[in-house]
């Protein structure tokens, strides 16, 4: 089994466009994502995008477990919540919130959006080995893959790999649409696809922070620098 994994698309479906003609290039068994994909300028297209593909299995971000709340509390302050149809919302709600799947080469790997045990926290690069052994314990798998943070990485926390395959919609340190290929080994990819028009087309979506996210998460990113502040102010890493 070869698995093509992406996170965090959160809604720029231009950037899942390109990343899914590599994918689809590249031949894998199965695409696992790993939350977070509406929330952002396009929901509605994104997750109908996402519906339609026959080979693909999700894990429940943050971001979707928060757009399904909206939705249900008729939340009219919540755009996303307000675009998407009932049957969008029910495909957001039956994401599981971890995935164990066998990959050639790897072994077991367990799929999770923040950590195996909370799909808010963070695991980064930074994060203390202490810490990371901690959010992974009693994990019965060889490697486990996470996003929620949007920066990739690759590490190890005593006998489990750790890997983060980025974000495809709004990455931090690098522009571009991040995904990750696993198996046998694990190759990190990096589709840099047409930002300006990405950024057009996100510049036309009703969304109050559109134009913003055209700008600091498409055309650019925020640096690493201002990643990391963020997550030490909220937690992390």
């Amino acid at each position: 089994m070869r698995v093509a994994v992406l996170a965090d698309i959160h809604g720029n479906l231009p950037a899942l466009e390109a990343v899914l003609a590599e994918v689809e290039a590249a031949a894998p068994d199965l695409l696992v994502v790993c939350g977070d994909v509406a929330s952002g300028p396009l929901p509605a297209e994104t997750i109908e995008l996402l519906r339609s593909l026959p080979d693909a299995r999700f894990v429940r971000g943050n971001a979707d477990r928060e757009l399904v709340s909206a939705f249900d509390r008729r939340l009219s302050n919540d755009w996303c919540a307000t675009q998407i149809s009932p049957d969008q919302r029910d495909f957001l709600a039956s994401f599981p919130e971890t995935l164990s799947i066998e990959v050639d080469g790897l072994g077991r790997v367990l799929f999770c959006h923040g950590s195996p045990r909370s799909d808010e926290e963070m695991m980064t690069s930074e994060t203390p080995d202490e810490r990371l052994a901690e959010l992974i314990g009693g994990v019965d798998a060889a490697v486990v893959v996470c996003g929620h943070t949007h920066m990739p990485f690759d590490r190890k926390a005593g006998a489990v790999r750790v890997i983060n395959p980025g974000s495809v919609g709004m990455p931090y340190a690098e522009p571009g649409a991040h995904w990750a290929l696993l198996g046998p080994g694990v190759e990190m990819r990096r589709t840099d696809y047409d930002r300006e028009g990405a950024a057009a087309r996100i510049r036309k979506s009703e969304w109050a922070d559109a134009e913003e996210f055209a700008r600091s998460n498409v055309l650019t990113a925020p640096s690493a620098e201002d990643a990391f502040a963020y997550f030490r102010a909220h937690g992390g890493p």
